[in-house]
């Protein structure tokens, strides 16, 4: 995965929280668990969240399911545990992780096969999901921006007060072929301590929700795209396993 990544989900994974403080985690955890219920298996208990970071959408999770979490961020995962302690945490890559088990979901959220570093990954990505999927089983992935709707030149603010400080996070966005480019300024600042200041160039894979439901069907899935989805407005992939002997789940409608 790209090492641009290493920044936002290393040196500043202790402010993480406080940089999407006004997300509401609780509500995309509701949205996503009825999806679930309705494609996949009626007793569904198991679920695995990939890139799962400080474990926000778990803490909601395992109230219901028995959960598990993979990321490939120590830092991230170090906060994580602290969040959730005796959930299995697992330090790995989304493409190559091996659990020797399998789930009723798999979900994928935050845009986080957007740091994948070309189609091949993301397709390894799909296959993996699938490979840790039961039959029946649903997966959910959160997409990066669609290419058509990359606006480079954007300009972006976030201004996020905590209980012992302020984060602010400036970004300015361009495009380099198939890859966004942003670049982000990070102003950290906490009481008693003063200002801290962080630069990073993220980049992340642009890919066509056409080409990625293929991408999710190549992996074996019954794939769709959602336009309705989770806050962000960028839609969920949603894949189906197979059954045997199970007539095919309807399509999710948008």
């Amino acid at each position: 995965m790209a090492s641009a990544e290493s920044l936002m989900f290393h040196r500043l994974a202790p402010y993480y929280d406080d940089l999407v403080g006004a997300k509401d985690y609780a509500y995309e955890v509701r949205v996503l668990e009825s999806l679930a219920r309705r494609l996949g298996p009626c007793q569904g208990r198991t679920w695995l969240d990939v890139a799962c970071g400080t474990g926000r959408h778990l803490s909601f999770l395992r109230r219901h399911y028995a959960v598990t979490g993979v990321d490939v961020s120590p830092d991230m995962l170090r906060v994580a545990r602290r969040r959730l302690p005796g959930t299995r945490l697992v330090l790995a890559d989304m493409r190559t992780f091996r659990l020797g088990r399998t789930f009723d979901v798999v979900s994928c959220l935050f845009s986080a096969i957007g740091h994948l570093d070309s189609e091949r990954d993301v397709g390894t990505t799909f296959a993996n999901f699938a490979r840790h999927l039961n039959p029946g089983g649903v997966v959910l992935v959160e997409p990066w921006i669609d290419p058509a709707d990359f606006r480079p030149g954007y300009l972006h603010v976030l201004t996020q007060p905590g209980p012992s400080g302020t984060v602010v996070r400036m970004a300015f966005s361009s495009r380099r072929g198939h890859h966004s480019v942003v670049r982000y300024h990070y102003l950290i600042g906490k009481t008693g301590h003063g200002v801290r200041h962080f630069e990073e160039e993220s980049i992340g894979l642009l890919v066509s929700r056409r080409r990625l439901v293929e991408l999710m069907q190549r992996a074996g899935l019954t794939a769709q795209f959602r336009k309705v989805g989770l806050p962000s407005g960028r839609g969920l992939l949603v894949g189906v396993k197979p059954a045997p002997g199970r007539r095919r789940v309807a399509r999710a409608r948008p």
